[in-house]
């Protein structure tokens, strides 16, 4: 399975981020295989608005299933929730213990937003 998780750094070791729409990485990790693809976020947390809508219009373009961050706003939340993205908030560590979390069941869905527009 794919999933997306908002990073500080480009690797397993990085920190989550816990900004989804301007978050500086997104790393899309297949959980089977650990394979990493890293997605320079760097345009959407510079853009003056709408980063949260495209961030959540390239995790669903890479085909994740599931999206963990610390926060999430109401407009992507409704993005990537329409594409059947199951989103993890509130998520906080390095990224390879998150993943690892994810895989062992530890980490619960949200079903709504958990930051204000324009956060």
């Amino acid at each position: 399975m794919k999933i997306a998780i908002t990073a500080k750094g480009t690797d397993f070791t990085s920190e989550v981020d816990p900004r989804f729409g301007r978050a500086a990485y997104i790393l899309m990790v297949d959980t089977e295989t650990f394979d990493l693809e890293v997605i320079d976020n760097s345009i959407n947390s510079n853009a003056f608005k709408g980063a949260g809508i495209q961030a959540a219009t390239t995790v669903c373009d890479k085909g994740a299933k599931v999206l963990l961050t610390g926060y999430c706003g109401p407009k992507a939340f409704a993005v990537v929730d329409a594409a059947g993205i199951k989103v993890v908030s509130d998520v906080e560590g390095n990224v390879k213990d998150v993943v690892e979390s994810f895989i062992s069941g530890n980490l619960t869905y949200t079903d709504s937003a958990n930051a204000f527009a324009h956060w």
